[in-house]
C-alpha cells in the first residue's frame, strides 16, 4: 500500500488536513507546537468511479477499490536534524513512508501562532528543506568516511565508484541540492538506493490556503520547483462533516471542481508514477495499483505473488468496452478484447483478466 507522510513545520495545518482527509478525529489538532508525537496513520479508500460501473456489470457481490496509508507526522523545527523539537525521531519515520507531502502555510489566522510569528511559505519550506539535507548530509558523511577507509584495503573500479558516488551525492547536499535532483546511472543510483536518504524521496508541496485562491494569488504562492497543489484545511474539514450529497453541493457552491482528497491523490499518482488497473467478475470488483510501465507478469503479482512464475497471458480490455459491451462475454463477441503476453506494459484503466498456469 502506498504511503504518504504528511510533514510540516508547527501549526501550518497538518493535523487538520490529516483529518479532513480520513474523515476522523485521531490526530490532535491543537493550538501548540507537537501536540502530535506518535505518528497518526489512516488509511483512505481512494475514490474511483469506474469500480461502480463494472461491479454493475459483472454483478460483483464486493467492490474492493485501492487505498493510501497517510501518516501525519510530528512538527518539525529549525535544528532537528541536531536533535532539537522531536529530532531524529522525527526524521526515522519520514523514512519508512513512500514520499513526501510537506504543508507549508499561506492562510491568516491570527488566533493561530505561527512558530515563526510570521507567514511565509517558502520560508517553511526552507526551513523543512535545510533540515532534510542536514540529517542526509550525516547519512552520506558517514558512509563516505567507511568508503574511504575500506578502500585503502581494497583497489578496483566497485571501491572508486562508490566513492565518486558518495562524493557527488555529498557536494549537491553541501550547496542546499536534493539528492533526488541528481542524475544518476544505474549501478550509481543502486548505491545512492541503500543509504534511504530523505531528499531522495519524491516530495509534493501542499500549500494550506485559507480558501479557493484566485490564480493572481496562487502565482506569489509558488513554493519551489516540485510539485505543488493548493489545499485550504479549514474547507476540507468542513466538508468532511458533511454527507457525499451535502459536501457536492457545498463544493459546488464554492466552485471546487475537486476535493482536496482527490487532488491530493491525482497529484500523489502523478508524482509516483502510478496508474490503476481494474478485475471484475462474480465474487468482486477491485482496483489495484503499480508503476507505469509495469509489464503484464508483474502486474499479476500484485494481485498474488505466485502469479509471476505461473502467467501464461492476459485478456485485457478497456474499461469503458467492458462497460458497453456487457463484460467478458460482449467483450469477446465485440472484438475489442485483446490477448496479451509477457512484454506488455499494463495501461491505466485496463480491465485485465489473467491466465495462470497451475
Amino acid at each position: 500500500m502506498l504511503s504518504i507522510g504528511i510533514v510540516g513545520l508547527p501549526n501550518v495545518g497538518k493535523s487538520t488536513l490529516f483529518n479532513a482527509l480520513t474523515r476522523s478525529k485521531q490526530a490532535d489538532a491543537q493550538n501548540y507546537p507537537f501536540c502530535t508525537i506518535e505518528p497518526n496513520v489512516g488509511v483512505v479508500e481512494v475514490p474511483d468511479d469506474r469500480l461502480a460501473k463494472l461491479a454493475a456489470v459483472s454483478k460483483s457481490q464486493k467492490i474492493i477499490p485501492t487505498a493510501i496509508k497517510f501518516v501525519d507526522i510530528a512538527g518539525l523545527v529549525k535544528g532537528a536534524s541536531e536533535g532539537e523539537g522531536l529530532g531524529n525521531k522525527f526524521l526515522s519515520h519520514i523514512r519508512e513512508v513512500d514520499a513526501i507531502v510537506q504543508v507549508v502555510r499561506a492562510f491568516s489566522d491570527s488566533n493561530v501562532i505561527h512558530t515563526l510569528n510570521r507567514v511565509d511559505p517558502k520560508e517553511d519550506a526552507d526551513i523543512i528543506n535545510l533540515e532534510l539535507i542536514l540529517a542526509d548530509m550525516q547519512t552520506v558523511k558517514k558512509r563516505l568516511e567507511n568508503a574511504k577507509r575500506d578502500a585503502k584495503g581494497k583497489a578496483g573500479a566497485d571501491a572508486k565508484k562508490e566513492l565518486e558516488t558518495l562524493e557527488k551525492v555529498y557536494n549537491s547536499l553541501q550547496v542546499c541540492k536534493f539528492a533526488s535532483l541528481q542524475e544518476y546511472n544505474e549501478d550509481e543510483l543502486a548505491i545512492v538506493k541503500e543509504m534511504c536518504l530523505l531528499t531522495m524521496k519524491p516530495l509534493l508541496y501542499v500549500v494550506n490556503v485559507d480558501e479557493v485562491q484566485s490564480p493572481k494569488v496562487l502565482k506569489v504562492l509558488k513554493v519551489s520547483d516540485h510539485a505543488q497543489i493548493e489545499i485550504s484545511a479549514k474547507i476540507e474539514a468542513e466538508l468532511a462533516e458533511l454527507s457525499v450529497e451535502e459536501a457536492k453541493e457545498y463544493m459546488k457552491e464554492l466552485g471546487m471542481e475537486q476535493s482536496g482528497l482527490d487532488k491530493l491523490i491525482v497529484a500523489s499518482y502523478k508524482l509516483l508514477d502510478l496508474i490503476t488497473f481494474l478485475t471484475s467478475g462474480e465474487p468482486e470488483t477491485r482496483a489495484w495499483t503499480i508503476k507505469r510501465g509495469t509489464k503484464a507478469p508483474d502486474a499479476a503479482g500484485v494481485i498474488h505473488t505466485d502469479f509471476v512464475k505461473g502467467f501464461v497471458k492476459a485478456d485485457v480490455c478497456e474499461w469503458t468496452d467492458f462497460v458497453k459491451y456487457n463484460g467478458w462475454a460482449g467483450i469477446k463477441e465485440s472484438g475489442k478484447l485483446r490477448l496479451e503476453g509477457k512484454d506488455y506494459e499494463v495501461k491505466d484503466g485496463d480491465t485485465v483478466y489473467f491466465h495462470i498456469a497451475n
